[in-house]
């Protein structure tokens, strides 16, 4: 494991554990990285229970309850998206704190839109979601770490203003 994402997820974990709180993801490119760093943290079981790996479009749909207009106006990789995600996981979990990741990590699947790097994050503390968008560079690996660091440190920053 990363010693930067690790770090990360044990913040996180002691600011979830300190308030008995619990968190859940809902993940498209990071195929579960988000939920393998938290898990990496002993104890972790205290906080986490589940997650969702909603790689495709009906995964998305069937798992968190993103909607087949939501995904048909939007896109998967969309604002819109990660909301209903980070909305659905934390209602389907009966965790406290949800994150939601969809983004294209390539090498391949970018537009002139949406391009290589694209990623959009979901938080969801209480009543609210939070979304940011972020582009970042590298190739593969490097975007999906980049995301999963991202979205474990905005968790703790959105989780601590909430709570």
């Amino acid at each position: 494991m990363d010693a930067e994402i690790l770090e990360a997820s044990r913040v996180l974990g002691k600011f979830l554990s300190d308030r008995n709180l619990t968190v859940t993801s809902a993940e498209s490119c990071t195929g579960g990285g988000i939920a393998c760093a938290i898990t990496a943290v002993s104890g972790s079981s205290g906080w986490f229970n589940q997650a969702y790996v909603t790689y495709s479009n009906d995964a998305k749909q069937k798992l968190v309850g993103v909607s087949a207009q939501t995904l048909e106006k939007h896109g998967a990789v969309s604002r819109e998206t990660v909301m209903e995600m980070a909305a659905g996981a934390k209602k389907a979990a009966g965790a406290d704190l949800a994150v939601s990741v969809s983004g294209i990590a390539g090498p391949t699947g970018g537009t002139a839109e949406k391009p290589v790097g694209s990623v959009w994050f979901g938080f969801a503390a209480g009543s609210h979601v939070l979304t940011e968008f972020r582009h970042f560079a590298g190739d593969r690996d490097s975007v999906r770490r980049q995301a999963v660091l991202f979205a474990l440190r905005r968790l703790y920053a959105a989780a601590s203003q909430e709570f």
